[in-house]
């Protein structure tokens, strides 16, 4: 897995720095350069080892939030993160956890990857258009959903949105 951060999270993470949370942070490749660029972070993961050594860069919270409550739930962020993780059932506990004018940035595995590799299972796929309907009454300011044939070919669907400000 490599160590460096999503470039869609560094082309769309607002500015100035505020509160995020990366959701399924695990060894926290985005976690933590959301910390050297000033953010204050929280990390969700069910893995202990993994997050150990990021506990003095974030707030690390260990749970396994597809079968357990949701860890935060009265808390809101500017910017919610979620890179290569996929759980259907936490759309919109992860789309709450957004303030109304903060920023979700989602990117993972896409339909049509079961044909290269894994994921596989469709239940970790994303089917096409899936992210646009999931942010459809937010403010969509970026969306990619294509194959990209690189070092590591993979099928990907991505996001940026804002959800809209409390009238």
């Amino acid at each position: 897995m490599s160590r460096t951060p999503s470039a869609w999270l560094q082309r769309f993470a607002p500015h100035p720095p505020g509160t995020a949370l990366d959701v399924a942070c695990g060894s926290g490749r985005n976690l933590s350069w959301l910390a050297a660029a000033g953010w204050q972070v929280t990390g969700v993961d069910r893995d202990a080892v993994a997050t150990a050594p990021l506990q003095s860069l974030a707030k690390i919270v260990v749970a396994d939030i597809e079968n357990a409550p949701w860890p935060l739930p009265s808390m809101a962020f500017d910017l919610v993160v979620v890179c290569n993780y996929l759980w259907r059932p936490l759309f919109d506990t992860i789309k709450s956890a957004v303030k109304p004018g903060g920023w979700l940035i989602w990117e993972t595995f896409a339909d049509g990857q079961q044909t290269i590799g894994r994921p596989s299972r469709p239940d970790f796929l994303l089917q096409r258009g899936e992210l646009l309907r999931v942010c459809g009454d937010w403010r969509i300011v970026a969306y990619e959903d294509l194959f990209e044939d690189t070092v590591n070919p993979r099928f990907v669907q991505r996001v940026a949105a804002i959800r809209p400000p409390v009238p």
